[in-house]
């Protein structure tokens, strides 16, 4: 086995707290079209990589109006990331220690304009080589793509990668491209089917020393 040299990291769940407040935007949104988005169905879309707006197709809303409603659920997520507390524990000191010896990016399937209002004030990106964001690859996770392109900007092979994810989704992005996975534990995703992950971690900080292992 190659020795792990780059290290490729999921964002919301992983390096920030975000995917709770992505999930009540979503709800507020729909709520003002009277449809409720259960904790459980949204756990299920997600882990297969779909969309919260389906439960309103399902009840045939119409397009433009699920237009605006997204519209407006992407102003509340932005207020919520702006206003609410989403650092993870340990992130920042624990990049700072990879850094010295790994080469990092991140791959998310946000949006650019979201990406940057969460890290404008942060010190997270300043560890990382590149970021990707959901525009700048031709399909999202589940599929390989984003995980490909991030290790084609690194010019690396797949046994010198390794991803970092939290959620089933991401799990099968990275399966499916071929590079092995650290799933980090996550209250939020915790239902989500982790059984192919290569390796499982508790928390974040955890990172450093299952990479002395494994590398």
């Amino acid at each position: 086995m190659s020795r792990k040299k780059f290290l490729l990291f999921d964002n919301d769940g992983v390096l920030v707290e975000t995917e709770n407040w992505y999930y009540e935007a979503n709800v507020k949104a729909l709520a003002e079209i009277d449809i409720e988005l259960t904790f459980d169905v949204y756990m299920e879309i997600m882990a297969r990589g779909g969309t919260a707006w389906e439960v309103a197709r399902a009840q045939n809303i119409s397009e433009e109006i699920i237009t605006k409603k997204r519209e407006q659920r992407d102003v509340y997520y932005r207020e919520f990331i702006r206003t609410e507390h989403i650092e993870i524990y340990g992130v920042v000191e624990t990049l700072e220690e990879l850094k010295k010896e790994y080469s990092m990016g991140i791959i998310t399937t946000a949006r650019r304009v979201d990406f940057d209002l969460i890290h404008n004030d942060r010190d997270i990106i300043k560890f990382m080589d590149f970021s990707l964001c959901v525009e700048e690859y031709p399909r999202s996770k589940p599929h390989p793509d984003p995980y490909l392109a991030g290790m084609k900007k690194f010019n690396a092979s797949k046994d010198e990668c390794l991803v970092i994810e939290d959620s089933q989704r991401g799990l099968s992005s990275a399966v499916n491209a071929e590079i092995e996975c650290a799933i980090v534990e996550n209250e939020f995703t915790k239902t989500h089917d982790f059984s192919k992950a290569t390796y499982n971690i508790k928390k974040f900080s955890d990172l450093p020393e299952l990479l002395r292992i494994v590398s």
